[in-house]
């Protein structure tokens, strides 16, 4: 594979070398001219300076032959563009230098650029119809030519290409099509594609691979797409390699791998707040290495067929993490599926695939941004095939940087997470009670205790050190409050964050003790569930509580929690089939993305808290 891989690339490389020596070449021949358009210029040919420009882009245009350079003046020109073969436009950045043809879009076969062979075509903003089921950017058989630093919105398509085009560090947006890629050898490479997800241009591809043959082999490499229903399909034909894109999703597919030809998908990240699968085969041959797919996948986070091939990945988040609807041929070896619904299904799977904690750098959305690196004790180092080698020539990681195309890096010594879900109940003891840490260095846990709320943790503050997930306190003589956080700690020392605080005090005369907590809406678990799921709150004091559960469209479908409730921690059973928010009429979900709600209020019927949470069931 590696050196199959490394001849592909290579080759690739030579063929965009040569596209750079022609535009280099061609435009600036000893017959070449440079000519120039701007708003202010004239209709008297041949446009030789500024103050000589043509007012028109296609009068210059029409005047020039191969090899001829134009630069383009700031301003807006209402014209299509059909260029020559061997032409360089420049245009004066794609912030100032608009090519508008919303008046003449009236039908979807219209383009507003044509790209012939052995083009330069840079630096503009093209602005198509201003609705996304008609017209299209940038068009064209254009082989050896260079798409390059423009920004193309409201069209039907973005850029549709033949040939060997290189599509480089364009914005493309609103596009129901961000770019098809028809029978090319295209490098499509650093462009930024995204829509609304609510409008119509959110149904179709960010970038869309077609061929009548399996032998175009175009690349997709170092891509942002956002919010397209397929991030990238190929649909037919063609064998691509799908390599270090990042693919963000709320709806649909990241990579769909169609009909014929051998999809080569590496190191892309794939991120969901919801979706259906993030990579799925469906009908090519597909071979992934090294990718990484996190988040609400209501189906798979990858599903693969026959005789596919799947290496050094990592799913998490999803309701089905890895599987096969058809695992004749299939090779699924090294893996990582954690914590999804189902880790593995539809084949038999081996002792090389694990579910762990990744320990990346950062996968919790409320924590900033997510970073998949590895942590420098993470289960995921060296664990990939073994011969498959990183960039540093060590055997590959398990993840999104492992693998020939991934990153060499140094891995970091990061704290664990803080511990969740402390709870405190009083009986003879106080019985604390948590959820336990799954990072493949933890060593123990801290329990810290103050007779003040808020307090700050330090050493003298220690109560204990211990591996379990529970500690039975004795109520000491004489206290009327207790309070208590808790860290977890590493093999290396590096110590957590505190848990949030629980406490116990005395609340009668007679010496009762009881517990109490802060506000707390709990991630439901499991999650994705089928058929239901047990949602956990915490009460800090006596009120009034509303738990609602509503659909993505903002439907009430269910009040869970409807009562005065004391403090304390509670829990509630919510299930997919059940009655009405009303108590009348039963219903039954859907698969898809649901919200809960608790809202509460004090004895004074004055609000104290609010939170809102994300769950997924599937069918």
């Amino acid at each position: 594979m590696s050196k199959c891989s490394n001849k592909y690339s290579n080759n690739r490389l030579a063929k965009v070398l040569l596209t750079v020596l022609l535009l280099t070449a061609y435009s600036s021949p000893l017959n070449a001219t440079i000519r120039y358009v701007s708003k202010t210029g004239s209709s008297t040919p041949p446009y030789l300076t500024w103050e000589t420009a043509a007012d028109s882009i296609q009068k210059c245009i029409n005047i020039s032959v191969f090899g001829d350079t134009i630069y383009v003046a700031n301003g807006v020109y209402e014209e299509q563009v059909v260029m020559i073969p061997g032409l360089a436009l420049i245009g004066a950045g794609a912030d100032s230098c608009e090519i508008n043809t919303q008046p003449f879009a009236t039908t979807m076969s219209y383009r507003s650029v044509i790209v012939k062979d052995t083009c330069l075509f840079k630096g503009f903003k093209i602005v198509v119809a201003n609705n996304t089921n008609l017209g299209g950017g940038i068009a064209g058989t254009a082989i050896n030519s260079l798409i390059t630093l423009n920004r193309i919105t409201d069209a039907k398509y973005g850029i549709v290409n033949g040939s060997n085009t290189t599509i480089y560090q364009n914005v493309i947006k609103n596009i129901s099509t961000g770019m098809l890629i028809f029978n090319s050898n295209a490098l499509v490479r650093n462009n930024f594609i995204s829509t609304d997800p609510n409008s119509l241009a959110a149904i179709i591809a960010g970038i869309d691979i077609q061929a009548f043959t399996d032998e175009y082999t175009p690349i997709i490499d170092s891509n942002y797409i956002v919010d397209h229903f397929y991030g990238i399909n190929k649909s037919i034909g063609a064998s691509p390699v799908i390599k270090n894109n990042i693919i963000m999703k709320r709806g649909g597919y990241g990579i769909r791998s169609g009909i014929g030809g051998t999809s080569k998908i590496f190191n892309n990240k794939i991120i969901a707040e919801i979706g259906y699968e993030g990579i799925y085969k469906n009908g090519s041959i597909v071979q992934a290495y090294n990718n990484y797919v996190y988040g609400p996948f209501i189906h798979y986070g990858i599903l693969l067929g026959p005789n596919d091939i799947l290496k050094n990945s990592v799913v998490t988040g999803a309701a089905n993490g890895i599987g096969a609807w058809d695992n004749q041929g299939i090779i699924i070896q090294y893996n990582n599926s954690w914590n999804n619904g189902i880790n593995y299904s539809g084949f038999t799977s081996d002792t090389t695939n694990i579910s762990v904690d990744p320990m990346v750098v950062n996968d919790d959305t409320t924590q900033g941004d997510l970073d998949f690196h590895l942590q420098k004790f993470s289960p995921l180092i060296d664990a990939g095939d073994p011969n498959i080698m990183d960039k540093n020539t060590t055997r590959s990681d398990i993840g999104l940087y492992g693998g020939p195309y991934g990153e060499s890096y140094v891995y970091v010594d990061l704290p664990p997470r803080p511990p969740v879900n402390l709870t405190a109940n009083v009986d003879t003891l106080i019985k604390l009670n948590w959820n336990r840490n799954t990072e493949a260095d933890f060593n123990h846990y801290n329990l810290y205790r103050d007779t003040t709320s808020n307090f700050q943790i330090d050493s003298t503050k220690l109560v204990v050190s211990l591996p379990d997930t529970f500690f039975n306190h004795i109520i000491p003589v004489g206290t009327e409050s207790l309070y208590f956080k808790l860290t977890a700690v590493d093999s290396q020392g590096n110590e957590s964050n505190p848990s949030e605080e629980v406490g116990v005090l005395i609340t009668s005369v007679k010496d009762e003790w009881k517990a109490v907590n802060n506000y707390v809406l709990y991630q439901n678990y499991p999650n994705p569930f089928n058929p239901s799921t047990k949602i956990g709150y915490k009460l800090k004091e006596r009120g009034y509580v509303k738990l609602y559960v509503y659909d993505i469209k903002g439907e009430l479908v269910s009040v869970l929690v409807n009562q005065v409730l004391e403090a304390g921690y509670y829990e509630v059973e919510f299930s997919a089939k059940g009655g009405s928010a009303s108590g009348g009429n039963a219903y039954s979900l859907s698969s898809g993305v649901y919200i809960y709600q608790i809202l509460v209020s004090n004895d004074r019927s004055i609000p104290v808290f609010s939170d809102i949470k994300k769950m997924v069931y599937v069918k």
